[in-house]
């Protein structure tokens, strides 16, 4: 870690300085939260801790997971600095959700729920099922979050999702939902679960097209995967 410092120090005697001669997308990690963390007089100290906290979370990945909380109690952080690199965080993940999906955009197929998805839930340490209510040509009506969980999975009943689906109108709708562990292998429960509440859409008219189960870094689609029941409107191919 000692040596990675040594070379920030003598890559630049400033990051500000950097971000005015080559740009700010040239700073290496380290650097991008030294600058959240102190400048001036405070910024070799804010080097050493933007090292720190990197190497203590394992990467910006686990660090973009913390909350400002967590963050204050590592390497002498201060509740302010905690709070500045938690805002920077959650700011990436709004730009990153806004920018993934365009207005009007189908959700043709897998690649896209996983577009929409992964900015909003790839980095939490819990799980959460969204609904999302599409209309006839696919586009996206509403996201709606079904349901909150915890490290191993949700407590929720199908005719949850449903109801939230009908409510907003939706011709059709998707099921999303992320596995903290990583691992985007649908569980025996995802795979029970979304045999009912594609039974109970399809009583309705108004299908479950897919389950998506997000993961870091892929994921899987329970319809690609041949893991749920045939359906009558298949996403587009």
């Amino acid at each position: 870690m000692l040596d990675e410092l040594d070379e920030m120090r003598v890559a630049s005697s400033s990051a500000r300085d950097r971000v005015r001669d080559i740009g700010v997308d040239a700073l290496a990690d380290a650097e991008l939260i030294a600058l959240l963390l102190g400048t001036g007089k405070a910024e070799k100290r804010a080097q050493f801790l933007a090292l720190s906290l990197l190497h203590d979370f394992g990467g910006v990945l686990e660090l973009a997971r913390a909350g400002a909380g967590e963050i204050s109690e590592r390497c002498g952080v201060s509740p302010i600095q905690a709070a500045r690199i938690a805002a920077a965080n959650e700011l990436g993940k709004r730009l990153f959700a806004a920018a993934s999906q365009r207005d009007g955009e189908a959700f043709s197929d897998a690649d896209v729920v996983d577009a929409w998805a992964r900015p909003r839930l790839a980095t939490l340490e819990h799980e959460e099922l969204w609904g999302l209510a599409l209309d006839g040509r696919n586009r996206l009506r509403a996201a709606r979050r079904i349901a909150v969980g915890g490290l191993h999975g949700i407590h929720v009943l199908p005719r949850d999702p449903l109801r939230a689906m009908l409510r907003e109108g939706a011709s059709s709708f998707v099921l999303v939902h992320n596995h903290p562990s990583g691992d985007a292998t649908p569980s025996a429960d995802d795979l029970r679960f979304t045999e009912r509440i594609a039974a109970a859409a399809e009583v309705v008219s108004t299908p479950l097209l897919d389950h998506v189960v997000i993961g870091s870094p892929g994921y899987t689609s329970l319809l690609s995967a041949g893991l749920m029941p045939p359906i009558t409107k298949p996403l587009q191919q």
